[in-house]
């Protein structure tokens, strides 16, 4: 442990006013704060009922429980206290200021408990992304990927495979180094290479699902578009149960790209609401059509929204539907309108890829049983696939994509012949699994990482 080391504090429950709140401290003189404010420490991890005070002001703040967690054996590796107080807002700021008026204590910044958890062995780097994960889940799927995570999942099977590798690294070095031994057998890059082309095909295979497993943490997208007042607002507010958009009987109401969040059947899905597809001579609708387009290009799935009376020919920019881009359900609105159904439909349908059908009336709710059956089945099998995808970040992604083309370019035929060039393929892709984990090269990376937690974790 580093004595020179400030020690840090902070609230690590939720923002006061609350029934309890927990104030953690972390650092060399982690031991000396509690004694301080609490007059004792007690035996590690059992609960003590303490007095807590304020040094200076010489007056008692608060009743609570005290708990003491010595390291290496701690969340952080450090020292570690924690005062679980009644959660006032009075309460939890006096116990900060009289902490901050120690000396060597600091408020900790954002991550940082985590940040010391990392450097102290205590977490790799998977499993910090997998608590930051599991902080901000919103869905039962999401919590369960980011649990995953963090009990090492990936980070577990990350070290499994640079271990293999040192181990043909070995192979082919001890084959460099000592071919003139007598004793050292001739053929060791054979059983090195074996090594490699396994290793290459279970990375390979990781990756296979990368895409939807890094957007199981962002959700499925889910556009609604069509023409202006086709109904899309009061769809929106429908799957929503509240009024997330505005409605309104005039059309080009919806100028931006609306979004909101919701869980369905423990699956994350974003649900866009976006301007009215037409020509029009206002730029400002201009601008919020032109979004539109581009939102529901890059959306997972698309509910293109028509009146009654509209045909599908019309509905859809048939450039959009060649076979490439989002799935396309299209949705007669307003079917408590004597409208005919039959009319939606045109003789060059077949030149449309709208995979599912359905007539609704988001206004009185005629349909939508059905339509959220079918959103919640479509995103099960969107997400199924990946439920135990070892690749959930971008970063996971490109780091396992550097050692597999470095085993790629050990395997090449032009290698076979060259120990030197395998070894130093071995070591590229050993070294990218070390910066997976954060064993190696990651200082670049570690303030995107931690920035993102709160202050307190």
């Amino acid at each position: 442990m580093n004595l020179h080391r400030d020690t840090i504090f902070a609230l690590s429950s939720g923002r006061p006013p609350a029934a309890i709140a927990v104030v953690r401290i972390s650092g060399p003189r982690a031991r000396f704060g509690l004694e301080t404010i609490a007059g004792t420490v007690p035996e590690p991890r059992k609960a003590r009922l303490v007095r807590v005070r304020d040094p200076k002001a010489a007056e008692d703040i608060d009743e609570a429980l005290a708990l003491w967690f010595p390291g290496p054996k701690s969340e952080t590796g450090e020292d570690v206290a924690e005062l679980q107080l009644h959660g006032g807002r009075a309460v939890v700021a006096s116990v900060l200021a009289a902490l901050s008026k120690l000396e060597g204590f600091r408020l900790a910044e954002p991550g940082e408990f985590t940040r010391r958890a990392f450097e102290n062995g205590r977490l790799d780097l998977t499993a910090v992304e997998g608590l930051a994960d599991l902080i901000s889940a919103e869905t039962e799927a999401q919590r369960r990927q980011a649990f995953r995570q963090l009990k090492g999942l990936l980070g577990d099977r990350a070290e499994a495979w640079r271990a293999r590798l040192i181990q043909a690294l070995a192979l082919v070095e001890a084959r460099i180094d000592f071919s003139d031994e007598a004793d050292v057998p001739e053929d060791l890059v054979a059983p090195a290479l074996k090594i490699a082309r396994d290793l290459h095909e279970e990375i390979v295979e990781a990756l296979a699902g990368a895409d939807r497993g890094e957007r199981l943490r962002e959700g499925l997208v889910v556009a609604i578009a069509g023409p202006p007042n086709a109904g899309k607002s009061t769809l929106l507010n429908r799957i929503a149960r509240r009024e997330a958009a505005i409605v309104s009987a005039i059309p080009g109401t919806t100028r931006d790209v609306i979004e909101v969040h919701l869980d369905l059947d423990g699956y994350p899905v974003t649900l866009l609401d976006t301007a009215g597809i037409r020509e029009s001579d206002d730029p400002v609708e201009q601008e919020g059509v032109k979004r539109a387009r581009a939102r529901a290009a890059e959306a997972d799935l698309v509910l293109w929204v028509v009146e009654p009376g509209a045909k599908a020919a019309i509905a859809y920019p048939r450039g959009a539907v060649q076979g490439q881009g989002p799935a396309i359900w299209l949705i007669q609105n307003k079917a408590d309108t004597p409208y005919p159904v039959a009319s939606i439909i045109n003789n060059n349908e077949s030149e449309y890829h709208f995979i599912e059908r359905y007539s609704i009336s988001a206004l009185t709710g005629q349909g939508m049983n059905e339509l959220m059956n079918k959103l919640s089945t479509y995103a099960t099998r969107f997400f199924e696939p990946v439920e135990g995808a070892l690749v959930t970040r971008e970063r996971h992604r490109r780091t396992l994509q550097e050692a597999a083309e470095a085993l790629d370019r050990a395997l090449a035929k032009h290698a076979a012949d060259r120990e030197e060039i395998i070894a130093e393929e071995l070591r590229l892709a050993s070294r990218a699994l070390g910066r997976l984990t954060g064993r190696v090269d990651v200082e670049d990376i570690l303030d995107v990482i931690f920035r993102d937690f709160c202050i307190g974790k």
